[in-house]
């Protein structure tokens, strides 16, 4: 297998703050901006560079990286000029995230919508959900930034519902020394199977009560006045990492996205940013011709960006909203710290690709449920944040947001088997009045038990085979061979 060379290129990165237009060097600890607060994003100040190459040539750059050995180039770092074009080879920290595959939807689930659509399957990544995409460029950053600072001891903190803390806790423990890895997270709020995940990478988990906003509160105050590593979504270089997302979508559809539709949770903010900015970047360099539309969606329990872009232009005014309890718990997101960054890259968005290039649509806790237990039921893997886009696309066809030539992607942001346990409570009918969710009684489904537990007692295997037969036969109606 052929062996790509590791990209010549070297750029230089410079934080911008959103909010003052200050500029601060890429290679400090920076999550907010020191002279007003505001959130940063990242400018490769040699980007122009790149468009020296044409978008062809890019496009051929990429495919062939595609059959790649090496390992630096195999994951999100495909794209390396598009990302963070300062590490060394040695830099980059590769898992086996990205390259996670899109799959179409059913035939059967296709027509239940009424439009063509797929699932991008991120709960394939190593920790099973979107976020090791920016972890592996936020790790990739700290063995860079410590080895030219020369450092012998980084504590990484960040707060979660539960993917963050997963992803988080699974670098460092890989990367090993100098990083070591602390999260927070709010009690009760994280189902057993994503808690027992930094449990098991090692990680020191701290529970705060409260919600998610309450422990990004913390880790803020942490990261203003200690020298840890903040790797939510307030961390620039996280955020690049998850601009591949929107890079492998336009390979995998061969660089044409004309007519695609991508619907993507909002949550904390970071993905969505993530997702147009990776488009912007193909589009300036000329390797799309247009950009793809862009659906936004959040659960009415937590909407507050729904509620931003939902009036006229004129009468928009950020205000964050208490939240309430949401089956789409990554989603759960009141005060979504990179908003501002919304808001700066859907207005050029808008400007390059129209009106409707950037929507955002609302959902009811009771339609995730059903789209995911729908989605499932045709055989994907989408976890509840899944069923929230899907739940997204069959309101914006409801809505006539979609044009009968519409492709959609949905974001199915981590593994289905994550959230089993909402799943088992829409099964037995155990939600808790506060999620607003009954279960749709031609999608639940139980175990049978055919026989009592005391007839297996005393008998042999081939008696309690033939008991056991009947017992089957008799519930599927089975016919003899001889019959």
């Amino acid at each position: 297998m052929q062996k790509s060379a590791f990209p010549s290129y070297r750029g230089r990165m410079e934080y911008v703050c959103l909010g003052c237009g200050a500029r601060r060097s890429g290679d400090s600890l920076l999550y907010t901006c020191p002279d007003c607060g505001g959130v940063f994003l990242l400018e490769n100040l040699d980007f122009a560079k790149l468009k020296e190459k044409s978008g062809q040539a890019w496009r051929d750059t990429f495919d062939e990286r595609s059959a790649t050995a090496k390992p630096a180039l195999r994951g999100i770092f495909r794209y390396y000029e598009l990302l963070a074009p300062i590490f060394d080879e040695e830099d980059i920290v590769f898992l086996g995230e990205g390259q996670t595959p899109i799959i179409e939807a059913s035939g059967a689930l296709r027509d239940q919508v009424g439009l063509p659509f797929a699932y991008k399957n991120d709960g394939q990544n190593p920790s099973a959900s979107f976020k090791d995409r920016g972890m592996a460029c936020a790790f990739s950053y700290l063995k860079w930034l410590c080895r030219r600072q020369n450092w012998d001891e980084v504590l990484t903190v960040c707060a979660s519902t539960g993917d963050t803390s997963a992803a988080a806790a699974m670098y460092a423990a890989y990367v090993g020394a100098p990083l070591k890895s602390v999260v927070l997270l709010p009690h009760g709020k994280v189902t057993p199977q994503q808690l027992s995940q930094p449990l098991g990478s090692g990680a020191l988990v701290l529970e705060l009560p409260g919600v998610f906003d309450d422990c990004m509160k913390v880790v803020e105050i942490l990261a203003e006045n200690y020298r840890v590593a903040l790797l939510n979504s307030k961390n620039s270089w996280r955020i690049l990492g998850q601009e591949s997302y929107a890079l492998e979508v336009a390979q995998w559809y061969n660089w044409d996205v004309d007519d695609l539709c991508l619907f993507v949770p909002v949550g904390n903010a970071g993905n969505i940013t993530a997702i147009m900015a990776g488009f912007l970047k193909m589009y300036d360099l000329g390797i799309i011709s247009r950009l793809p539309r862009i659906f936004g969606v959040q659960s009415e329990h937590a909407d507050p960006v729904w509620r931003y872009y939902s009036v006229p232009a004129n009468l928009r005014h950020w205000e964050p909203v208490t939240v309430r309890a949401s089956v789409a718990q990554a989603a759960m997101i009141g005060n979504p710290v990179s908003f501002p960054r919304v808001k700066k890259l859907a207005q050029r968005f808008i400007e390059v690709g129209g009106e409707q290039a950037f929507q955002v649509i609302q959902v009811k806790e009771q339609q995730i449920m059903d789209a995911m237990i729908m989605a499932n039921r045709h055989g994907h893997i989408s976890c509840t944040q899944g069923g929230e886009c899907l739940a997204g696309l069959i309101n914006a066809r409801h809505l006539g947001l979609l044009g009968d030539n519409a492709h959609a992607v949905l974001d199915a942001t981590a593994h289905s088997l994550k959230f089993s346990g909402f799943q088992q409570m829409y099964f037995t009918n155990t939600f808790p009045p506060e999620y607003e969710v009954e279960p749709n009684p031609g999608l639940a489904n139980q175990p049978e038990l055919l026989l009592a537990e005391d007839v297996r007692k005393g008998k042999d295997v081939a008696t309690f085979a033939r008991l056991g037969a009947e017992a089957v036969v008799a519930r599927l109606g089975l016919k003899s061979k001889n019959a």
